[in-house]
C-alpha cells in the first residue's frame, strides 16, 4: 500500500491534472458500481409463487433478486465520464485558485479558522450546488431523456440530495482544508467521493421514491408561505 502510496506521489508532482483527472474518473466509476448494487439489494423482491412456502418465501426471493443482478456498465461508464471530465479538471483548478483566492485576496493566515471557514463556506455555497446541477443534468441527457426529463429529474432529484450532503460535506471539507495540503485535498474529496458518488447514483436511480417527494414538497410548503408572509 505503501508503495502505491508513493507512486501516486510521484505521478501527482509529475501530471498533478492527468493524475488527479485519472483518479476522479476511477472513484467515480466504481462508486457508481456500488450505487447499482446497493439498489439492486434494497429492492422490494418479487412476489412469490402461490404455492412457495412461508417459511422459505425470503430466502427463496433474495436468491432470485441476487442471481438477476446485472452491471450497467454503460451506466459505469457514463458516471466514470463525469468524474475524468468534470470533476476530475474542475475539482483540480477549483481547490488551488480557492486556496490562492482566499490567501492573496482575503489575506487570512493559512490553517486558521477564519481561513476554513471562508473555504468551507465558499466550497459548500458555490462549487457544491454546482457540481449537483451539472452531475443530474449530465446524467439525464447521457442516459437519453429529453430536455423536460431533465428538468424533471432535477427537481425530483436536486433539493433531496443538496440537503443531505449539505449536512455531511462541510463537516469533511473542514478536516480536508486544515490538515490536507492543497495538492491532496482533491485526492481526499475523491477518496469521500467513492461514497458520494454512489449516494448521487443511487439517489438519481430512486426516481419518484417517497422520500424524495417529501423533501420536494416541504421546500414546496416553506417557499409558499414565505410568499403569504411576505404578501400580508
Amino acid at each position: 500500500m505503501l508503495k502505491v502510496w508513493r507512486w501516486y506521489q510521484r505521478c501527482l508532482s509529475v501530471h498533478p491534472l492527468k493524475t488527479q483527472v485519472i483518479s476522479s474518473g476511477f472513484l467515480w466509476g466504481f462508486g457508481d458500481v456500488t450505487a447499482q448494487y446497493i439498489t439492486h439489494s434494497t429492492a422490494k423482491p418479487p412476489p412469490p409463487p402461490p404455492l412457495l412456502r412461508l417459511t422459505d418465501t425470503n430466502k427463496d426471493a433474495d436468491a432470485v433478486r441476487d442471481a438477476e443482478f446485472k452491471l450497467n456498465w454503460k451506466r459505469v461508464a457514463i458516471t466514470s465520464m463525469f468524474g475524468l471530465g468534470f470533476v476530475g479538471p474542475v475539482g483540480h483548478f477549483w481547490y488551488e485558485g480557492l486556496d490562492k483566492f482566499i490567501k492573496l485576496k482575503l489575506r487570512y493566515v493559512p490553517k486558521s479558522t477564519r481561513f476554513v471557514a471562508a473555504k468551507v463556506a465558499m466550497d459548500g455555497l458555490i462549487f457544491g450546488p454546482i457540481d449537483l446541477l451539472v452531475f443530474f443534468t449530465y446524467m439525464g441527457y447521457a442516459t437519453g431523456k429529453n430536455t423536460s426529463q431533465v428538468k424533471e429529474g432535477l427537481k425530483r432529484d436536486f433539493l433531496p440530495a443538496l440537503a443531505l450532503e449539505g449536512g455531511a460535506w462541510p463537516l469533511l471539507q473542514i478536516a480536508n482544508f486544515r490538515y490536507v495540503p492543497v495538492q491532496y485535498q482533491l485526492l481526499y474529496v475523491n477518496i469521500f467521493c467513492l461514497i458520494d458518488s454512489a449516494f448521487l447514483s443511487w439517489v438519481e436511480q430512486q426516481k419518484d421514491a417517497a422520500w424524495k417527494k417529501w423533501f420536494t414538497t416541504s421546500f414546496l410548503t416553506l417557499k409558499e408561505r414565505g410568499g403569504t408572509d411576505g404578501g400580508v
